[in-house]
């Protein structure tokens, strides 16, 4: 998909509510990070920035990317109106390098692409990662087609274990299961992945 068409698409998404997702953090971001050091974090795509927003509320240094120009004014709004530890900066994030820094947690969720782009952002969130820290990876996945609800209806763009168990081969994945979250439309079918990058 042609970047500026994708982006567009985003700000039309995005001027129709300040909350599109949701106000709150996703349900398995919450249950991952329950024993995780606070540290810096990187929330990719991070859109309206409810998840950067709650992990700055949780004493997190948040950073959170995102292709559009309108949810990048919502978040740092919200940001602002609460007083939270939290930058966010416009990128495209196929196309972005870390360039030498790096979080102690990096957060992908429902990032979905075509499979070289997808590749291409998961191997910059690797880069990105500090040593010790991890990559939380949510999404869509490919079962929703025959089994859920939500989510793209594109099977080259939705998740499977394998996948990111591929994706992400250069951590150590300590998670990486088929999840059921319950939506106002019936049960939605997430995969859950967490990689952690070995210490130096």
């Amino acid at each position: 998909m042609d970047r500026n068409v994708m982006q567009e698409m985003w700000n039309d998404r995005y001027r129709e509510s300040e909350t599109v997702f949701g106000d709150g953090a996703n349900q398995f971001l919450v249950e991952v990070v329950a024993d995780v050091d606070r540290g810096s974090a990187l929330d990719l795509g991070c859109g309206q920035g409810r998840n950067a927003l709650w992990l700055a509320e949780q004493g997190f240094v948040v950073t959170g990317l995102d292709l559009s120009p309108v949810a990048i004014e919502q978040a740092r709004s919200r940001a602002s109106e609460r007083e939270l530890d939290a930058t966010f900066e416009l990128v495209d994030l196929v196309t972005w390098d870390p360039a030498g820094r790096e979080w102690d947690l990096v957060v992908l969720a429902y990032i979905h692409l075509p499979d070289d782009m997808r590749k291409a952002v998961h191997a910059a969130a690797q880069r990105a990662v500090a040593p010790g820290g991890r990559v939380v990876v949510i999404a869509h996945h490919l079962d929703n087609l025959v089994e859920g609800t939500g989510g793209p209806q594109r099977p080259d763009w939705l998740f499977t274990e394998a996948q990111l168990a591929d994706d992400f081969s250069d951590l150590e994945i300590v998670r990486n299961e088929r999840v059921v979250r319950s939506t106002d439309h019936g049960d939605a079918l997430d995969v859950v992945c967490v990689a952690v990058k070995a210490s130096t």
